[in-house]
């Protein structure tokens, strides 16, 4: 019988609100710097052999495990341990890891869309453009933005200085969440599914405008030289292979939350098996072109990306983009990119707790929204000067995990044929023997991995 819950109502937007749930920070931030650091290739290398691995078992998985129980982690994982067991109580409340994880996720995410929201603001108004290349201003603005507090009662007061028009960073963060809970509560269909097939096309479309433009700058050419550079040697080194892989793994959004939940709004009649190439290849796509427009406005502005995180983004490349020619309209473009792929992120992590407020409790669409929109916006302007302590402690134990439990659910404890069913219906053909043995082994062994070397190495997403 056919669903009759809200969902998506195309093949295109269904995938394009899977490509922005995959498109985020990590793409535009994080990859750049994998790239630059562990050597063009030689990183790239191992991080498209994970890519399509990943693709090919934990996305098909998550997408057909959500669709085959029309239902997030905690009804998805509930029935699973009812075919097995007869019991849905043990696997429901081993769902409820998925969406504490895609929670935390999402209120670390409302805290970088403040500085995100203020540095649009800025780029269209021009006053990003007016702090020019001086470091000590760039610099000045963004530890204004993100300040570091000792106590609560500094965390408290950020909501009310130390930003632009003498409001902090909770009010901007505050405004971005609001934009994320209007979209979520028009709807599956009406919100999520509308806005992202306006933000991904936009997304890619200026990308590839910023890409061609910065093509034409003297000194670019040192920044695909890099991207294109292979050290043979690299390859042996263990951290390039761990590391490619957790970005893989991250930036594919796999936690057992978000693409179990966008699966369950799926229509049985589509193609997971095609839907999960086209998420990995569009996601790669995505990344990829972050690292051309990064890199070599980079090497154009003569700065080496050796700063990861917040830095390179919010100061050292807001300097280059000032000092370039047409600096003002490249980086008023640049950050509107950053807005979609923050936007469309947020908006699918906070879509789990909303979807389990709806399931569990019965709450109506609008009331679930405001509910969790509620308690992410205390949360987050709570942990302001802490959220990538809070990311760290997200990224390194509670998404694996979610995303390992979600795969021995799939994989271990839903019968084969069961599983098999799931990823076939919708599909022209049955997909090969090659699919099982694969997720049930590779990807579950790969999930463990990224959990102990997460651990091991301090945070890898």
């Amino acid at each position: 019988m056919e669903n009759t819950r809200d969902g998506f109502k195309s093949k295109w937007g269904f995938i394009l609100a899977c490509i922005g749930s995959a498109v985020g920070m990590g793409n535009i931030w994080r990859f750049p710097i994998m790239v630059s650091t562990y050597g063009g290739l030689t990183f790239l290398i191992p991080y498209f052999i994970f890519v399509v691995l990943v693709s090919a078992s934990g996305i098909m998985e998550e997408f057909s495990l959500g669709r085959w129980a029309q239902a997030g982690p905690v009804g998805a994982f509930g029935k699973c341990t009812e075919e097995r067991t007869g019991s849905k109580s043990i696997g429901s409340a081993i769902g409820v890891i998925p969406i504490l994880g895609s929670m935390m996720l999402a209120i670390g995410y409302t805290v970088v869309m403040g500085w995100i929201f203020k540095y649009c603001f800025m780029g269209i108004t021009g006053g990003l453009f007016k702090l020019g290349t001086d470091m000590g201003n760039i610099g000045g603005t963004f530890g204004a933005t993100a300040p570091e507090a000792a106590t609560l009662g500094e965390a408290i007061s950020m909501m009310f200085s130390n930003g632009i028009f003498g409001i902090g960073n909770g009010v901007w963060q505050i405004i971005g969440l609001v934009v994320a809970l209007v979209i979520m509560a028009m709807g599956v269909s009406g919100g999520i599914e509308k806005a992202n097939k306006i933000m991904m096309p936009a997304l890619f479309g200026l990308f590839v405008i910023l890409g061609i433009y910065i093509a034409t700058l003297p000194g670019s050419g040192v920044g695909y030289k890099y991207i294109f550079t292979l050290q043979p040697g690299g390859l042996a080194n263990p951290k390039v292979w761990i590391y490619a892989f957790g970005q893989a793994f991250f930036s594919l959004s796999l936690g057992g939350n978000g693409s179990v939940i966008y699966g369950s709004y799926l229509s049985k009649k589509e193609n997971v098996p095609a839907a999960a190439v086209r998420v990995g290849f569009f996601d790669t796509l995505a990344a990829l072109l972050a690292a051309f427009v990064i890199l070599p406005a980079m090497a154009a502005g003569g700065v080496e990306p050796s700063s990861g995180g917040p830095g390179l983004m919010f100061v050292y490349l807001v300097n280059v983009l000032n000092g370039m020619r047409g600096g003002r309209i490249v980086g008023m473009i640049f950050f509107i990119c950053v807005l979609f792929a923050g936007l469309s992120s947020i908006v699918n992590l906070y879509e789990a707790p909303v979807a389990f407020m709806q399931e569990k409790f019965k709450f109506k669409r609008v009331g679930a929204v405001a509910t969790i929109g509620v308690i992410g916006c205390i949360v987050s302007v709570l942990i302001q000067p802490w959220p990538s302590q809070w990311m760290d402690l997200v990224s390194i134990y509670i998404a694996p995990f979610g995303a390992l439990l979600a795969g021995i659910m799939f994989f271990w404890v839903l019968k084969k044929e069961t599983a098999l069913k799931a990823v076939n219906e919708g599909a022209p053909k049955p997909i090969g023997s090659w699919f099982y043995p694969l997720g049930k082994y590779g990807f579950c062994i790969l999930s463990l991995i990224a959990l102990i070397a997460g651990a091991a190495l301090g945070g890898i997403g």
